[in-house]
C-alpha cells in the first residue's frame, strides 16, 4: 500500500527500538492531519479521508544511547473499515485516540474505540496497551466538550492522559506525541525486566 507521508529522520544513534502506534478516532477529527503535523511538520487544507490504513515512520533520537522508532498507523474511522481493525491493532505498543472537540458525539464515541482497543490489543503480558485521548481542534472558539468533563471522562475510562491538540497550529502534538512514547517505552521495558527476572528466578 502506498504511503502518504514522507520520512522524516531526526540524528539515529543505536540501538534501536521499534514501536507501533495506531491513531484512532471518527472521521474528519483531524487523526492524518495530527499525523502530518507530526511526521512532516505541515498541515494542509484540503481534506482526503483515510482509506483502511496509512503508514507514517518517525524516528527519534530519544537519548544519548537510544533511538526510538515509531511506526505510527493512521486508521480510517468509517464504520466500513471496523471489521478490519483486529488486523490493524495487531501487535501494537501504544494507541492515540483523538476526538474533535467541536463534535460532541466524536467524543461520545472515543468510548466506543476505546473499548475495541482493550477487547482486541494488549501487551505481551497481557495488560491494555497505553491510550492517550486527545481532544483535537482546540484552536477553534467553538466547543461541544469542556475540560471539566474530559478530565472526568479519561479517569473514568482508563485512559493514560489526555490533552488538547491543534494539528492546524502544531499546539502539543509532539508533547502528546513524546508522552504516549514515553509511557510505551517505560511499559515495554517494565515488561522486558519481569521476564529477566523470572528467568533469573528460575
Amino acid at each position: 500500500m502506498q504511503n502518504k507521508y514522507s520520512r522524516y529522520y531526526d540524528s539515529v544513534v543505536v540501538p534501536e527500538k521499534l514501536f507501533k502506534v495506531i491513531i484512532i478516532g471518527d472521521p474528519t477529527v483531524g487523526k492524518t492531519s495530527f499525523v502530518q503535523r507530526y511526521v512532516e511538520n505541515t498541515y494542509k487544507r484540503d481534506y482526503k479521508g483515510t482509506v483502511g490504513v496509512d503508514f507514517a515512520l518517525k524516528i527519534l533520537k530519544w537519548s544519548d544511547t537510544q533511538t526510538i522508532k515509531l511506526q505510527l498507523w493512521d486508521i480510517a474511522g468509517q464504520e466500513r473499515f471496523t471489521w478490519m481493525t483486529r488486523v490493524y491493532y495487531k501487535d501494537a505498543h501504544g494507541c492515540v485516540i483523538m476526538f474533535d472537540l467541536t463534535n460532541k458525539n466524536s467524543f461520545v464515541n472515543t468510548l466506543k474505540w476505546k473499548r475495541d482497543v482493550d477487547s482486541k490489543c494488549s501487551l505481551p503480558d497481557g495488560r491494555p496497551i497505553p491510550c492517550m485521548l486527545l481532544a483535537n481542534k482546540c484552536d477553534l472558539s467553538r466547543r461541544s466538550v469542556e475540560q471539566v468533563e474530559i478530565e472526568e471522562f479519561h479517569k473514568e475510562n482508563n485512559f493514560c492522559g489526555w490533552t488538547e491538540t491543534s494539528a492546524k497550529e502544531g499546539d502539543m502534538v509532539n508533547d502528546s506525541m513524546n508522552a504516549i512514547t514515553n509511557l510505551t517505552n517505560m511499559k515495554v521495558m517494565n515488561h522486558v525486566k519481569m521476564k529477566k527476572l523470572s528467568f533469573a528466578i528460575i
